[in-house]
């Protein structure tokens, strides 16, 4: 199977194999000066993963995701397309996780993913049911988000040893954040030996600063602009990007490679899934820029065409009320829709959708919330996650403070050190069983995936 990603917006296709452009991030025809060229959505989506090719579901435990799925992979079939053997691409990704061992004290490997019991019993559940976690507060700087850039970063890694870039003269790579992608960004692009400069807003958290300047990344401070609108921190991105930064971000429409990194955490509950002839009835993520979501579906999507799994759990997402663009945009795409549409419906109303993105997605004014890593004024990766509530028939949740504060104590005593952005996710549930939208006997898969910082 090619790994060819296609533009939600225009159609345009990048072919990820061959040996033209080293760094086929984003649509050809993406304007960085403007991410929603003459108001089409251009954002890159990777086809439909494989996973009836040597997919694992057993014996992953302990093991790096990267080297277990990596069949699953576009920088694999793209290394094996431009020459590299099977043992050339696992010395890539293995040489890569020493060094971040080495920086942030563990490589990665499969993270936890089990039944809680405190929060099952807590919530109502009965033993035939109950809220399976995912624990990614003990990954790589703390959370999921090294994963996204992980993926990106074997991309480089393999476009430098098939010799289609010179690695004396690497491009400086740049990230828009304030808190746990940064964090990734700097641990990778060190371990990598990649030069990088993380944008971030003037209220970022100065223990991260701390630690990225600590890691040799370039901070760049982001005032907001009299009279600007949108993520101060994104438009300076973009203006970099313009003068030849290369990309290093966990938004899709930016680098749609990231979505195949974050991909390793769906791919890993998938196995799970099926190793303990399990299924889930519904899934809980929450969402800022649109990335994890929108990786996790596609590993869901791949199992059911594998015949892994029977069908797709409902999705249902969570943003905070004081930052919600994609549970507007849901909104209205639904009411367009009408009840119970066809899956042919849904696709033309998205089609149409996705050359009209200002209609529903626009910068949401005045972001704030405790749950901070998910404050983003606009869900980048909006479109695919949007369509895909709608066809599993969830639905888009948003969050009181004081529920997010509420879902924060319940990690905590359970057990799971998240931060409020971290464990937004079991908000969503919460809110879900009130409404008697979940049940007492449904299983419930939750990301939480974020740690707290002191």
């Amino acid at each position: 199977m090619e790994s060819v990603l296609t533009c939600s917006g225009c159609a345009a296709t990048v072919n990820v194999d061959d040996r033209g452009d080293p760094y086929p991030f984003r649509c050809p025809n993406f304007d960085a000066g403007d991410s929603a060229s003459g108001d089409v959505d251009h954002v890159l989506v990777p086809a439909p993963v494989d996973l009836s090719d040597g997919f694992p579901t057993a014996g992953i435990e302990g093991r790096n995701p990267f080297e277990v799925f990596r069949r699953q992979l576009g920088s694999y079939r793209r290394a094996r397309a431009l020459g590299l053997s099977d043992g050339a691409y696992l010395e890539i990704v293995g040489r890569l996780d020493d060094r971040i061992a080495a920086l942030d004290g563990k490589g990665f490997a499969v993270t936890p993913f089990y039944r809680s019991g405190a929060i099952s019993d807590a919530l109502g559940f009965d033993p035939a049911g109950g809220v399976w976690v995912k624990d990614e507060t003990g990954n790589v700087s703390g959370s999921h988000k090294g994963r996204h850039l992980m993926g990106v970063m074997i991309h480089l890694l393999v476009s430098e040893t098939a010799g289609l870039t010179d690695p004396a003269r690497r491009p400086t790579l740049g990230i828009a954040s304030c808190g746990n992608a940064a964090l990734g960004a700097a641990v990778l692009a060190r371990a990598a030996g990649w030069p990088l400069k993380v944008y971030v807003p003037t209220d970022a958290d100065a223990t991260v600063r701390d630690r990225v300047g600590d890691l040799g990344a370039e901070i760049v401070v982001c005032e907001r602009q009299p009279g600007e609108t949108g993520d101060p921190t994104l438009r300076r991105l973009l203006d970099g990007i313009d003068s030849g930064v290369l990309a290093f971000t966990c938004q899709g429409n930016l680098n749609a490679l990231s979505i195949e990194g974050g991909s390793t955490l769906g791919f890993e509950i998938v196995a799970s899934l099926v190793e303990g002839s399990m299924t889930a009835d519904h899934v809980v993520v929450q969402v800022g820029g649109g990335a994890l979501a929108t990786a996790t579906i596609r590993a869901f999507d791949g199992a059911v065409e594998a015949g892994l799994l029977g069908e797709t759990p409902r999705i249902h997402t969570v943003q905070p009320a004081g930052a919600a663009p994609l549970a507007r945009a849901y909104t209205k795409l639904r009411m367009l829709a009408g009840d119970h549409p066809s899956r042919r419906d849904i696709e033309l109303h998205a089609a149409r959708a996705a050359r009209q993105r200002s209609e529903y997605m626009w910068p949401w004014e005045h972001p704030a919330s405790v749950a901070s890593g998910i404050i983003d004024d606009e869900t980048y990766d909006w479109l695919a996650v949007v369509k895909a509530m709608m066809k599993t028939g969830g639905t888009a949740i948003v969050a009181s403070e004081g529920e997010l504060l509420g879902a924060h104590a319940a990690a905590h005593a359970a057990g799971f050190p998240a931060s409020p952005t971290g464990s937004a996710g079991l908000a969503g549930v919460a809110k879900l069983v009130r409404e008697a939208t979940i049940g007492a006997s449904d299983r419930v898969v939750v990301l939480v995936t974020g740690a707290e910082r002191g």
